[in-house]
Parts: structure tokens; C-alpha cells; sequence
């Protein structure tokens, strides 16, 4: 007779079966996306902070400053900026107090809720926004004659993680 707990019994039954071929070969792949994607974020930050030192001194960091270039000329509240794909991994309350202490960001409460702060980029705000616009302006140009990455290549990378990120809203929507 077995004392092996039912857990235990799921287990050994999932081992036992064969590997799904198309299953083995995707594992790997996904995980490798799931990496480069954490490694590309975290290289773009430190592209921007390179162009930061290079410009002049700034007392904003990269996650700052991707956040003022992705504030732009729109007024918002920073739960907009949250779901509208800003928050970069940091806290994004945090980081909007320190903006605002530091004269990028003007704050207005909202006259219909007074919980909820409007946000919008000071003329040094829009600065910075200016200098991360022209990098990335500079990066178009080059991307595709230096880097090997056109259009084309860019198109089907975005339409990949755009059903990527629609799966995973839909894990955390449906608990699946």
C-alpha cells in the first residue's frame, strides 16, 4: 500500500506522461523573451542615462526622465500614468513627489475630487522631455542602417508583445 500523498501521486502522473514536443519548444523561448524583455528595459534605462550624463547635469534619473518623456504635453492623474504603461517598476508616486520637489511637474488637485492630483510637465520638465524626444529621434535614424532593425522587423516584434501583454492582462483579469 502507497503513502504517497495525492500531491505527490499528480506528480509522478505528469512525469509519467510524454512531453508535449511543441510544449518543449516553446518553454525555452518564452523564457528567453521574458528575459530579454526585463534586459532590454533595464538597457534602455541605461541608454538615457548615458544621454543624461552626456547633456548636462541632471538631477533626474532615467526612470524620472522616461517618465517625463511619457507624460509629454498631456495633463494626467497617476493612476492614468499607471495604467497607461508608465510605471517602470518603480514607485510611481514616488518618483511623481520627487519630480514636482525638483520643479519638473506642477501638481493641481482635481477641483471635482480632491483626492485625485493632476499632473503636467514644467518648462523643465518639457527639458528633459526634449532631450529623451531627440534621442529617440536620433535612434529612428539609425536603428535600421546600424542595428539591422527596420520597419518590418519592428511591426512584427510589436504585434508578438502586444498579444503577449493581452495574454498576460488576461491571466491577471481572469485569474487563469
Amino acid at each position: 500500500m502507497s503513502h504517497a500523498s495525492p500531491h505527490l501521486a499528480k506528480t509522478r502522473a505528469a512525469e509519467a506522461q510524454p512531453v508535449d514536443p511543441q510544449r518543449a519548444e516553446l518553454k525555452p523561448r518564452y523564457l528567453e523573451t521574458l528575459n530579454r524583455i526585463e534586459r532590454l528595459h533595464r538597457q534602455l534605462l541605461d541608454v538615457i542615462k548615458d544621454e543624461l550624463e552626456r547633456s548636462s547635469p541632471q538631477d533626474v534619473n532615467s526612470v524620472q526622465a522616461l517618465l517625463l518623456f511619457n507624460i509629454g504635453d498631456a495633463e494626467m492623474t497617476a493612476g492614468e500614468i499607471r495604467t497607461r504603461g508608465h510605471y517602470l517598476g518603480s514607485n510611481v508616486s514616488y518618483n511623481l513627489k520627487k519630480l514636482v520637489e525638483m520643479g519638473y511637474i506642477h501638481h493641481n488637485r482635481s477641483e471635482s475630487d480632491r483626492r485625485s492630483v493632476r499632473v503636467r510637465l514644467t518648462e523643465r520638465g518639457r527639458q528633459v522631455h526634449k532631450l529623451v524626444s531627440n534621442l529617440f529621434d536620433r535612434h529612428t535614424l539609425s536603428v535600421d542602417k546600424v542595428g539591422g532593425v527596420g520597419a518590418d522587423d519592428l511591426t512584427t516584434i510589436n504585434a508578438a508583445l502586444k498579444k503577449l501583454e493581452r495574454f498576460w492582462s488576461d491571466q491577471i483579469r481572469f485569474r487563469l
